[in-house]
């Protein structure tokens, strides 16, 4: 070994040599290593009381987001309220005061009308998770980018989480027929309002948040909200002791999780596909929450909180989807985009509608034959 090779190397030529040693490997086609960015960080607000489960369903979303991101994208859920009204959620993210939120379609019916329609009414058949599938295959996804344009609202859509059958509502004694609704005041959203107004009802629509204290104050005679969970966490149960089960006015409703567009459209393409993969994710733990907790408070509410349950009379139902069709001709009428969607439903629905009901069984008697009926039940009227 020479004097040369065997003189020590000083710090400044160890680093001049380790610089050049990355270059010449870039060169080679090794990739550099680039500065870590900070994450991206999103400000949202619910349309839910803090203490609703529809709140927690916020959450879950935002969890999962920000879990299979690594961190790269950060979603942080407020209450309602805590920057917005509820029902100004839609404004506030397309105009970019908050980047997303997490809601209701027919909470904008104010703005658009066929917003509704992805949920409020019978969904021609449809359940939930059924009009969903519309959504996905049947042409609705495009129909809604098509509506929020309509209104020029800067936004992203996922409709997601199908819903169970929502309740008739909460009412001072047991509803046996439509007659016994007429001229109580009542709250209600969407195209219900239009329903339950042409049936006689004085309508009021409150978030939900705002409902049970207007019940205790008189300032409603019966409303519904939405579930066995959320009603009873909100108090429902504190002002009335009956609810009447089953209904036509919001059969098939989804949640709603909305990005400003700006903000959206900014995003690396791989978060938008975290985001969209975290909807499907986000939409079935959701919906299997939702059966473990709602029953759960379906049988506390019966032996805790004494409420009665019971069945809305058929011709209850019968009446709603009369009045219903009666609305959608007229809201057809005025507004083609409400025309097109309706009849991309029902060409939807006639389909699947028809292969469910011949294909899947009733549950109902195999739940007799293993229960009978010892579990407690809704009372028909």
């Amino acid at each position: 070994m020479s004097k040369e090779q065997s003189k020590p190397l000083s710090r400044r030529k160890f680093l001049t040599g380790a610089a050049a040693a990355t270059a010449g490997a870039a060169t080679l086609g090794f990739p550099m290593i680039a500065k870590a960015q900070g994450p991206i960080a999103m400000r949202w607000q619910s349309t839910w009381p803090s203490k609703d489960i529809f709140h927690e369903y916020a959450l879950d979303y935002a969890k999962i987001v920000n879990d299979m991101t690594g961190g790269d994208l950060k979603i942080e859920v407020l209450p309602a309220g805590a920057v917005v009204p509820a029902f100004g959620l839609l404004d506030a993210v397309s105009k970019g005061t908050l980047d997303g939120g997490h809601g209701v379609l027919v909470y904008h019916y104010g703005k658009q009308n066929a917003l509704a329609l992805w949920g409020s009414g019978p969904g021609y058949g449809m359940d939930a998770n059924m009009l969903l599938a519309w959504h996905h295959w049947g042409g609705g996804k495009e129909l809604l980018a098509k509506l929020y344009q309509s209104i020029g609202a800067n936004v992203v859509s996922f409709p997601y989480g199908p819903m169970a059958t929502q309740p008739l509502g909460w009412f001072k004694k047991p509803i046996t027929k439509a007659a016994d609704m007429k001229g109580l005041k009542y709250r209600t959203v969407g195209i219900s309002i239009d329903v339950f107004t042409a049936m006689g009802l004085a309508v009021n629509a409150l978030p939900g948040g705002e409902i049970v204290p207007a019940m205790d104050r008189g300032l409603l005679d019966a409303a519904e909200f939405n579930n066995m969970s959320s009603d009873r966490l909100l108090g429902f149960a504190d002002v009335s002791k009956v609810c009447m089960l089953q209904s036509f006015h919001q059969n098939a409703e989804q949640f709603e999780i909305m990005f400003n567009k700006t903000k959206y459209d900014a995003l690396p393409a791989k978060l938008k596909a975290i985001i969209a993969n975290a909807v499907s994710a986000a939409s079935q733990e959701m919906s299997w929450k939702a059966i473990d907790r709602y029953s759960k408070d379906y049988v506390e509410l019966q032996t805790k909180d004494k409420v009665k349950f019971y069945k809305t009379p058929d011709a209850i139902l019968q009446e709603q989807l009369v009045v219903y069709d009666q609305v959608v001709d007229k809201k057809s009428a005025d507004n083609p985009l409400f025309k097109e969607i309706v009849a991309s439903q029902k060409a939807f629905a006639e389909r699947t509608v028809k292969w469910d009901m011949d294909n899947n069984v009733n549950r109902r008697m195999a739940y007799n034959h293993y229960y009978g009926a010892k579990k407690p039940a809704a009372k028909k009227t």
